[in-house]
This record gives structure tokens, C-alpha cells and sequence, in this order.
């Protein structure tokens, strides 16, 4: 016996719950934590987790292989009787403000330029990004190479000019050369970001603004220091905090190019906290070490 179309039963229950769902995602009440929710599970396993492991094990005696027991603030204050701990302190400190201060300068000096009509633009603002894109590893490597003391591409183009000796210094295997090598990549590395942001600073300033300080007889020095740098402080804050909080916590470079040598010359926090607590598997040690500068750097 035939059967007609209109005699097959359709199920209704699927109708009803995707009509269900539709209604649940059209209050704001439940479609909000739908979309932060991946985002707030993110967030807790990748940073909140290891962030409250870190500081359970940098208050505790935590050494691979063996049970750990509390110890307060111990390993904090235990610290500052290791002489390399003092050298990366202050090291730390002259590789940040350093680094920082170049790129301060170098990125006004930049997007001033940027921000001037210039063949091909476009182009060269995507060039400029390349060090700030390219993976550090990657780069850094290259410039290892370039600094390493038996091929050095530095010492070459230095001697074939005639402003270094041969056969040129060490510049990783010397104290004072070492740490001017992790500046300098630092201040590549980083130039960028600043260039970008501060351009984007300077393409935001009213051009009435440089018109009537023209009018008035303000020079082009006049109209930098009383025009373009008092509106760019905003930006400059913003680019200088987060500069500040990378430069501190900078790894690759330093791991890549000197292992935080010549004789711990060149050791930053987070080289330190990877020698002490993975090389040689005090764990609570090195988890103090990674968050000395915690509280000053919030």
C-alpha cells in the first residue's frame, strides 16, 4: 500500500530545542558568559594555574624528585646571598633601562619619519614590523651569528672600515661587549612596537594644531617639543609600561646569544630562574627567582 508524504510522522523535538537554544542565545544574560567562557577557561589553565603553581613552589623547598614542605618567605630572602643572584639583579636593572631608553628614543626618531610623505610607505612600514614578527629564536640566531667571535659579521664590516683593531673583540665572551650585544638585539627586537604605536600617536594629532603653532612662528623644534611631544605622553606611557614588563622578563635573547654569560655578566631573571631551578632542579629557588619583581612590576 502506498504512503502518502503527509502521513509520515516528523519528529518535533529537534524543531523545538534548536528553537530553545535560538531564544536562550537572544538574552544578553546567557549569550555574554557563552562567548567568555572559552576565553575565561584559557585564561585559568594557561596563566592562573601556573601562576598559583609558581608561587606555591617559590614558597616552598620544592627539588625534583623529592617531596617539598613549606617554607614561607624563605627562598625570597635566602637569595640575596648568592653573588649571582645580586650580579642579575643589577643586571636586570641596566639591561632594562638601557634597552628601554634607546627604544624611547629611536622609535620618536622613526615614526617621525614614517610620518613623513614617503615613496613607497606602505612598504616600508611593513618592512619596519619584520623584527617585531619574525620569531625571536629565529632571529636571534642570526644575530649570534653575526656577533660569534670567528665569523663575526660585526668585526668584519668594523675592521673593513677602519674603526676596529683585528681581529676585532669577543663580543660574547666579554663582559662589558656581552651585554651591549643583548641591548642592541633588544633594541631591534623592540623598535618596532614603538615606531608603530608612537606613529599611530602622531596620526591622531590635529594638523590645525601644528598650523596655528606655525602661524604663531614656532619652528620645527618648537612645534616637537611643545606640540607633537606633550600629545604623544599618553602613548608613550602606555608603550614604555609594556616595554618595561617585556624587557624584564626577556628570555630568548639572553638564553640564545650568551646562556646569561661571560660569568653570569649577562644572566637576567628569567635565564637565572631556568639555570636554577631546571639545570639543577631546585624548583622553589627558581620559582622565587621568576618572581622577585612581581610585586613592583604590578
Amino acid at each position: 500500500m502506498a504512503v502518502r508524504a503527509d502521513d509520515i510522522p516528523v519528529p518535533r523535538g529537534r524543531p523545538r530545542l534548536a528553537g530553545r537554544v535560538r531564544e536562550w542565545l537572544d538574552h544578553e544574560s546567557i549569550l555574554g558568559p557563552v562567548f567568555v567562557t572559552p576565553a575565561l577557561l584559557l585564561l585559568v589553565l594557561l596563566v592562573a594555574y601556573p601562576f598559583v603553581m609558581a608561587l606555591y613552589f617559590s614558597m616552598s623547598n620544592a627539588f625534583i624528585g623529592r617531596p617539598s614542605r613549606w617554607v614561607g618567605l624563605h627562598n625570597f630572602i635566602a637569595l640575596w646571598d648568592s653573588d649571582v643572584f645580586r650580579q642579575t639583579f643589577q643586571n636586570a636593572f641596566v639591561f632594562t633601562s638601557i634597552a628601554v631608553a634607546f627604544k624611547v628614543v629611536l622609535g620618536i626618531i622613526l615614526a617621525l619619519l614614517l610620518n613623513e610623505q614617503l615613496w613607497f610607505k606602505r612598504m616600508i612600514r611593513g618592512a619596519v614590523l619584520l623584527p617585531w614578527v619574525i620569531p625571536t629564536a629565529l632571529s636571534t640566531l642570526g644575530w649570534w651569528w653575526m656577533f660569534n667571535s670567528l665569523y663575526s659579521v660585526v668585526n668584519w664590516t668594523g675592521i673593513a672600515l677602519g674603526i676596529m683593531d683585528p681581529p676585532g673583540p669577543n663580543w660574547l665572551g666579554q663582559r662589558y661587549y656581552a651585554m651591549s650585544a643583548v641591548i642592541a638585539v633588544n633594541v631591534w627586537r623592540g623598535l618596532p612596537f614603538f615606531a608603530i604605536t608612537i606613529l599611530a600617536g602622531l596620526v591622531a594629532i590635529p594638523k590645525e594644531l601644528y598650523e596655528a603653532a606655525e602661524a604663531d612662528g614656532a619652528g620645527a623644534n618648537a612645534r616637537f617639543w611643545h606640540v607633537t611631544l606633550p600629545l604623544l605622553r599618553p602613548v608613550l606611557a602606555v608603550v614604555v609600561l609594556f616595554s618595561t614588563i617585556f624587557t624584564f622578563g626577556d628570555f630568548n635573547i639572553v638564553y640564545i646569544l650568551t646562556h646569561g654569560g661571560p660569568i653570569n655578566a649577562t644572566h637576567l631573571f628569567a635565564t637565572l630562574s631556568r639555570q636554577v631551578g631546571i639545570d639543577t632542579g631546585r624548583i622553589g629557588e627558581g620559582a622565587a627567582i621568576s618572581l622577585y619583581l612581581f610585586p613592583l612590576l604590578v
